[in-house]
């Protein structure tokens, strides 16, 4: 009886996937991976980066990068065949490469190779697969892709507040605010709020129209959706709202790994960090509004939510995910409401939440290759 190559692996094994850099070895957060690495070492699966220039499907071996603390350095040599691949290629740009959609595409097509999170997730498309299920639909807000004036005009007469977001977004960047304006003496109906070289610029405008070409001319050339404001619980008169981390299991389950709080900054239109925002603990923020017993019952909700949420993104995307970060909203009345969810999260600074990310994602890849060795 013949053995496959996987069998004859010493260890099992994880590629991390990545793409070239002309001035360093790789793209990505190279912390971040070297801390796969170690957590695998615990587990014993072996866990190495690769490139998609040097992924190869058919060969037995391939070259790869294994970091060696002796020389502090990256070092690159041969390394078996991965049994999964964890899709880590840090920007939209570079996924749709076509050298990199081959090697992706290769991997989906592949019975040796189990492939999970194969491509970034678009705002609309997501909408979209959320809004057509039941048990999803009540946490979305109201939604439209901005393609013409018209469904500007349509949200506007149905909410005083409206976000306007780039549909290949990330960080925050690119996201813009409308707010009806009722005080005497404005410019304008409407104002415009958006973040320039981490300043709130603010256009005031009135009426739908005139809102569309100041977003036209800040706007890039980006597909966008608009998107009713939620009125957020707030702490001390700031807004925020819940960064929950949604991951398999080893068991292949989908299981909430931690929940953070993200608080806006002083002015923002976000909560996002990069532009502005804070962390802070979930708990204290709505025991703030609610009290403790209410702000415990909110975050079960919320963890339930967020189950339901990546089931149905998992079904209606038609790939096998293995994680995803979301970003979820409370509002003054304890509804629960979802803004997005991001097929590559951001690495997590709370330490539990950390640390939790990183054994999940080595125990949810022993898991596929334990499942498929038993088949």
């Amino acid at each position: 009886m013949g053995f496959t190559l996987h069998e004859r692996a010493p260890k099992p094994t994880l590629a991390i996937l990545t793409v070239k850099d002309s001035s360093r070895v790789f793209r990505g957060n190279l912390d971040n991976f070297l801390d796969l690495i170690k957590t695998g070492e615990r587990y014993g699966l072996d866990v190495y980066v690769v490139t998609t220039k040097d992924f190869s499907i058919s060969n037995s071996e391939m070259y790869g990068y294994r970091f060696r603390p002796s020389a502090n350095k990256w070092s690159r040599e041969l390394v078996p065949s991965p049994q999964v691949v964890y899709n880590r290629i840090p920007y939209r740009k570079m996924e749709m490469r076509p050298e990199v959609q081959q090697t992706i595409q290769a991997c989906k097509r592949s019975t040796s190779i189990h492939l999970f999170n194969p491509s970034f997730f678009n705002k609309w498309t997501l909408f979209s697969w959320l809004n057509s299920a039941k048990e999803s639909k009540q946490f979305m807000p109201d939604t439209l892709q901005m393609k013409e004036v018209s469904d500007l005009s349509q949200l506007l007469q149905k909410h005083p507040v409206l976000y306007l977001k780039p549909v290949k977004g990330k960080a925050g960047m690119g996201i813009m605010r409308i707010d009806r304006v009722s005080t005497k003496g404005s410019n304008g109906q409407y104002r415009l709020s958006r973040l320039e070289d981490k300043k709130m610029v603010y256009s005031y405008h009135n009426g739908s129209e005139d809102i569309w070409l100041d977003w036209e001319r800040h706007s890039g050339g980006q597909d966008y959706i608009v998107q009713q404001g939620i009125a957020l619980t707030r702490f001390k008169e700031r807004a925020y709202d819940l960064r929950a981390l949604v991951q398999k299991t080893a068991r292949g389950e989908w299981s909430v790994s931690g929940i953070g709080a993200r608080v806006a900054g002083k002015a923002s239109i976000t909560t996002h960090v990069p532009r502005g925002g804070s962390i802070d603990e979930p708990r204290k923020l709505l025991a703030y509004v609610f009290g403790p017993k209410e702000a415990k019952n909110i975050l079960k909700r919320v963890r339930q939510a967020a189950i339901t949420l990546a089931t149905q993104i998992e079904k209606s995307s038609g790939n096998p995910l293995g994680e995803m970060s979301m970003d979820i909203g409370v509002d003054t009345s304890g509804h629960i409401w979802f803004f997005e969810a991001n097929s590559k999260p951001m690495k997590f600074d709370e330490p539990r939440i950390r640390q939790k990310s990183l054994e999940r994602i080595i125990q949810y890849s022993l898991h596929l290759i334990n499942n498929r060795r038993r088949r």
